[in-house]
């Protein structure tokens, strides 16, 4: 951590008014989309605490208010936009719904989150930064990818309790299943290979992997 990422010792605030409260939160809403912008725009090393709270106005200390170090503000950011990325993707696992539809829905929107300009600029960025900073790798699998492999496993695990899949570990299957259904298109936008596929193509491509797991896991 370098010198202008360490915060000064400063003394506890009184509590907040309601409104008040409702001007922090703006406030914080207002760091954490310009955080996120520079981060992904010059990565996590060369996003120094000063240039968030340039961008924004204001002072250094009072951004420390709000997040006691760099750390905090990346994960706060982390939180952020992988809540908001895997929101619509979990609303597809409902139990009021036919097996292979919920997994079809769940995969397609999970597909074509993770190919999302701001899903890629995510994952480009802590894989560039990871060698030098690993706590970030950590952060992000346990924000992004290991909640994703934990709710489906959870779904998965129900389905086999009903015998509607066959018995068997739940976390394995559920990582089974989202590398079946992304297949080659990842590796395809990370690597800026060919234009971002279509919406066709993914839902082929989603059909496909799924097809090929609901054969393996035939009850």
């Amino acid at each position: 951590m370098t010198q202008d990422d360490t915060p000064p010792d400063c003394p506890p605030t009184a509590p907040a008014s309601p409104v008040g409260s409702c001007r922090k939160a703006s406030r914080r809403a207002a760091i954490l989309e310009t955080a996120r912008a520079l981060f992904f725009e010059r990565g996590y090393a060369d996003t120094p605490m000063s240039l968030v709270a340039c961008q924004v106005g204001g002072s250094k200390s009072t951004l420390w208010n709000y997040f006691p170090s760099k750390r905090d503000l990346f994960a706060a950011v982390l939180d952020e936009v992988t809540t908001r990325l895997q929101a619509e993707s979990f609303q597809a696992l409902n139990p009021d719904l036919e097996m292979a539809e919920a997994l079809y829905r769940f995969c397609l929107g999970f597909v074509s989150m993770i190919l999302s300009e701001e899903a890629i600029c995510l994952h480009r960025m802590v894989t560039a930064e990871a060698r030098r900073f690993p706590e970030l790798g950590t952060m992000f699998y346990e924000r992004g990818p290991k909640i994703t492999h934990r709710r489906l496993a959870e779904y998965l695990n129900r389905a086999m309790d009903a015998g509607q899949l066959r018995a068997g570990d739940p976390l394995l299957a559920a990582r089974h299943l989202t590398s079946l259904c992304q297949g080659w298109t990842l590796a395809y936008r990370l690597w800026n290979v060919g234009a971002p596929p279509s919406s066709h193509v993914i839902a082929d491509e989603v059909r496909q992997g799924l097809a090929v797991f609901l054969r393996a896991y035939a009850p």
